[in-house]
């Protein structure tokens, strides 16, 4: 070896590694918007080209080259009223009519670049951050809602949308059937500022309770600023499930009540799968296998050693003691089950790690049992002699 008089120092970098967070609250937002002027056509499309995902870090600057027609500046007004997260828009056309709109908002693939909500697929590369709030306030249409979803599968995002069309409490209800996705929630009724406004109310908190509190708080009983009034009447009792918002609630559908101020009250996702049913469970999932997959990274490639695989069991087992602790988790561990790791597996370079989690539940039912009883009067002339004597 080469002669060497003096201290060398390395520096390893074995062992367990920190797991750091995507961030959980960007929202992507489809929207539309139109300028009459030419300087402000000029900055709306500076701003905002079409079918290009923006990354928006100032919502109120923002708003002020957002145009004065379409969705867009309605829709980040609405967030700006929660909070000031980041927004990735996806500004689209407006079409001849409806129909046309919405596919727009739909989008595809034009020249290898993606088109409407497609876009958001593209955003991570073009702005750095992933969007994984999703919605089109004033847009989702049950077809725009339908391609939200596919998405957001995909980004492992989460959807909030409207009941398109539905002017009853009956036909939101009955509009709940037409999905089966845990990465959705539907949203029932709208705000009386303009069609959309309760959804791109909904953005905008859940980017603010993620910022301030994390993926494991629920999006109910969360007041919420800008509302002035619901499209529909809403009758509310917290003491009564049989009321239109317990009817709401007991079919997935999220409403709006008036209790100390406006809120959103339900926590249910559109999943057929019960383990999915709460919209922090969908999320929590969401969050846990990104933080997980993106920190064990390093160590792919790597010599696969008894060290290594060790390293990343208790990688894992860390970051889920870290959750437990900060109460956003109710447990969770990581093992390695060697029935499944064979030696074959393992001489062909393929680890299996598994775990599991428990995520935190919303307080959703409280009992309370008040019973009348006369027991206290019980001593009552003897307690009452001695107070006059």
């Amino acid at each position: 070896m080469t002669f060497f008089h003096g201290i060398q120092v390395n520096e390893p970098v074995d062992g367990v590694r920190p797991i750091l967070e995507q961030s959980t609250a960007v929202i992507g937002l489809i929207a539309t918007a139109i300028a009459t002027d030419a300087p402000a056509v000029a900055a709306l499309d500076a701003a905002f080209p079409l079918n290009r995902p923006v990354l928006v870090t100032d919502v109120r600057t923002a708003i002020g080259v957002a145009g004065d027609g379409g969705t867009l500046a309605k829709a980040l007004r609405a967030i700006a009223d929660q909070g000031s997260p980041l927004v990735i828009v996806i500004r689209i056309a407006e079409g001849a009519d409806d129909a046309a709109t919405a596919l727009n908002a739909i989008g595809g693939t034009v020249d290898g670049r993606y088109t409407g909500l497609q876009a958001l697929l593209a955003a991570e590369g073009v702005t750095g951050v992933r969007p994984r709030i999703l919605g089109a306030p004033g847009l989702d249409t049950q077809d725009v809602v339908d391609a939200l979803v596919v998405a957001a599968k995909s980004l492992r995002g989460f959807v909030y949308a409207a009941c398109d069309g539905a002017i009853t409490r009956d036909a939101a209800v009955l509009y709940r059937d037409e999905f089966s996705a845990r990465e959705l929630m539907l949203i029932w009724p709208d705000a009386t500022g303009w069609s959309g406004q309760a959804i791109a109310t909904a953005l905008g908190l859940r980017a603010m309770l993620d910022e301030q509190f994390g993926w494991h708080v629920s999006l109910s009983n969360r007041a919420i600023a800008g509302v002035t009034g619901l499209s529909a009447d809403v009758h509310f009792d917290i003491r009564d499930m049989s009321t239109d918002a317990g009817v709401l609630n007991a079919n997935q559908v999220t409403t709006i009540v008036r209790m100390n101020g406006y809120r959103f009250w339900g926590n249910r996702t559109c999943s057929d799968e019960p383990l999915f049913a709460f919209e922090t469970a969908t999320r929590s999932a969401q969050a846990i296998q990104d933080a997980i997959a993106d920190g064990l990274a390093s160590f792919i490639d790597k010599p696969m050693t008894i060290a290594l695989v060790r390293d990343v069991e208790e990688t894992i087992n860390a970051t889920l003691r870290a959750w437990i602790t900060a109460g956003r988790l109710v447990g969770g561990r990581a093992w390695i089950d060697m029935t499944v790791n064979t030696a074959d597996q393992l001489s062909a370079g393929k680890l299996v790690v598994d775990y599991d989690f428990t995520p935190t539940a919303p307080l959703e039912g409280l009992t309370l049992n008040q019973r009348i009883t006369g027991k206290y009067y019980a001593g009552f002339g003897d307690q009452l002699a001695t107070a006059t004597s």
